[in-house]
């Protein structure tokens, strides 16, 4: 239980000092925030829990997949932002990034990945 504990609190530490700094400087921030900490943080927690090696790999390679069609948010959120407000704007965002994943599974289906469980 302890171990668990650990990983939430370093976990969690990690999510608010990437806000905190991104309060101060827009482009650390964003540059912080793009690093894949949460992914490299879910390996190591996946290794040091002595997990099989093969699922390490295929958390990283499915993580790769599925951050391709999040990123046209990014340029959309910040238009609509300005237009609709910060809550509307996050969920428009929301439902096209999903349209988005649903068109790139049917197209990457295609190459032999699946994507959706």
């Amino acid at each position: 239980m302890g171990w668990l504990i650990t990983k939430y609190l370093l976990t969690a530490a990690v999510i608010v000092a990437a806000s905190e700094l991104a309060k101060r400087s827009d482009k650390l921030g964003a540059l912080i925030v793009a690093l894949p900490l949460v992914t490299i943080m879910a390996m190591v927690w996946l290794y040091i829990e002595k997990q099989p090696i093969e699922k390490i790999a295929n958390h990283a390679w499915y993580t790769f997949w599925y951050v391709m069609p999040t990123l046209p948010m990014f340029l959309i959120f910040p238009t609509l932002l300005h237009r609709f407000g910060f809550w509307p704007a996050l969920l428009i965002s929301a439902c096209i990034t999903i349209i988005c994943f649903g068109i790139f599974a049917v197209i990457v289906r295609a190459f032999g990945i699946n994507l959706i469980p």
